[in-house]
């Protein structure tokens, strides 16, 4: 139940004033000499513990939340000399709040942070070969900003930046002046997706970083110039030839998609989930991670069609076909399903599906582990053949994200959080448990044996930072180039 709570207070209370009433239950001195003071202490002890084991680095964001935990922790540490029995408790609550390293308002800011690069944003090797750490609201990442004539800004900005401050840092940039504004030229924020897309963000919107689709770039332009706006043109300009997917083998891709995939994976913390969902009074900077593990899964997907699509020779593609099916099956070996589902997904894609030429030129024996792979990924009965392998799998592994949040928005919508004024406690309990898998899921670590030879890192580098079409008229003209006839 305690949990439950701690998962979950957020749908019903907030952070901030969950703490203050755990703070208001901490009994004050004069009533000490009562029996239950000491029950109570535990009691308060338990709970703030728990709090601090859970949420960790997500408190270093709430400033409001490491105040109360602060003046609740001075209060428990003035009598800790009295109370021997609670010795242990008292060294753990130490230890954890010099480790969650809370943030008070009224304190000297930390200085300056390494800036991280953004994947996707910036296809830097040396970046991409780091082991991934857990992004954060207030880290600071590289971002370029482009103009309606393609040209470019890069600026230094928080993940968890409004509109209004990027465009503050692109206008400082670009020395556009006041004068500009006051006109009526100011700067809008604008999203352009590669099939030419646009929307307008609103100047109060946060995180837009981690929203942004595959090929999608931020553009600043004035209202005038927004019918003007075109995606970039290495977005639609595409040259067919060899990448590395043609020279390395199946079971060093897939052992590189499977540990990069598991490092993503760690960095989200269990309450994204929570958050995502259920959209808690934190907001969608904490569920950054969560959002680029989600784009991670698309970016496989069309991936498969994009190297597919871009391989001319008919033979050569039906090697490469044969190739990614052997792929999967490495992942699903790896109990990497995030991968398994996502190379399923993009070969069922209309424009691969379509190309019976090439189907037909692959081996029975693939042919049929393929529909093997179908009937897996198969959505009847509520993905019922899925969930019984992956209930007789053993940590570690990655599940299929998607679904988990299919289910937590099954059980958001399905039943009301408040009834008659009371909390619905077995949503919180159903809620909860589905969040406990993936911490099942993480409860051992991954060890996969990676050589560090030369060839093994242009894979690495190859498999994280993928360049894929998710433009899918794009992918239909390239499918009907290579096999006009084919229906």
């Amino acid at each position: 139940l305690l949990d439950d709570i701690v998962l979950t207070h957020s749908l019903f209370l907030p952070t901030e004033r969950f703490l203050q009433q755990l703070h208001q239950q901490y009994p004050p001195p004069a009533r000490w000499e009562e029996g239950s003071g000491l029950r109570r202490k535990r009691a308060v002890l338990a709970v703030l513990l728990h709090f601090l084991e859970t949420y960790k680095g997500l408190l270093q964001e709430e400033e409001s939340a490491g105040k109360v935990i602060k003046e609740l922790y001075l209060l428990i540490m003035k009598d800790t000399s009295l109370y021997h029995e609670l010795e242990d408790e008292i060294i753990k609550l130490h230890q954890l709040v010099e480790t969650v390293e809370l943030k008070v308002a009224d304190e000297t800011p930390p200085p300056n942070k390494q800036v991280k690069p953004l994947f996707r944003h910036f296809r830097r090797i040396d970046s991409c070969l780091q082991t991934r750490v857990a992004f954060r609201g207030s880290d600071e990442i590289f971002c370029r900003v482009y103009m309606p004539d393609h040209s470019y800004v890069t600026i230094r900005s928080r993940l968890s930046a409004s509109v209004q401050d990027i465009l503050a840092s692109v206008t400082e940039k670009l020395q556009y002046s006041e004068e500009q504004s006051a006109r009526g030229d100011a700067l809008i924020l604008v999203t352009m997706a590669s099939s030419g897309e646009k929307a307008v963000l609103q100047p109060s919107e946060e995180c837009v970083f981690t929203t942004l689709g595959i090929n999608s770039h931020l553009f600043a332009c004035t209202r005038d110039t927004f019918d003007s706006l075109v995606p970039l043109p290495e977005e639609i300009q595409v040259v067919p030839g060899d990448t590395e997917i043609h020279r390395a083998e199946p079971e060093d891709v897939a052992n590189h998609l499977t540990a990069f995939h598991w490092e993503l994976f760690r960095c989200i913390h269990e309450l994204e989930f929570v958050d995502y969902v259920f959209h808690g009074e934190r907001g969608r900077r904490e569920t950054a991670n969560l959002e680029l593990l989600l784009q991670r899964c698309s970016e496989v997907q069309h991936w498969v069609g994009t190297e597919l699509l871009l391989c001319e020779g008919l033979g050569k593609r039906a090697h490469l076909l044969k190739k990614l099916i052997k792929i999967a099956a490495i992942c699903k070996q790896n109990q990497d399903m995030l991968s398994f589902y996502a190379i399923v997904i993009g070969l069922n894609n209309a424009a691969i599906s379509r190309l019976r030429l090439t189907w037909e030129k692959l081996p029975g024996k693939f042919k049929n582990l393929f529909r093997k792979f179908e009937n897996l990924t198969d959505p009847c009965r509520n993905h019922k053949t899925y969930r019984e392998v992956l209930a007789k799998m053993k940590p570690p592994l990655i599940p299929f994200v998607p679904l988990i949040l299919k289910d937590l928005t099954f059980l958001h919508e399905g039943s009301k959080t408040l009834l008659d004024g009371l909390v619905n406690v077995e949503k919180l309990h159903c809620i909860a448990e589905k969040v406990r898998t993936v911490r099942k899921y993480r409860s051992r670590p991954l060890c996969l044996e990676l050589e560090a030879s030369p060839a093994q890192l242009q894979t690495k580098a190859y498999v994280r930072q993928l360049r894929v079409i998710d433009n899918q008229n794009l992918l239909f003209e390239l499918s009907y180039k290579l096999e006009p006839g084919s229906q």
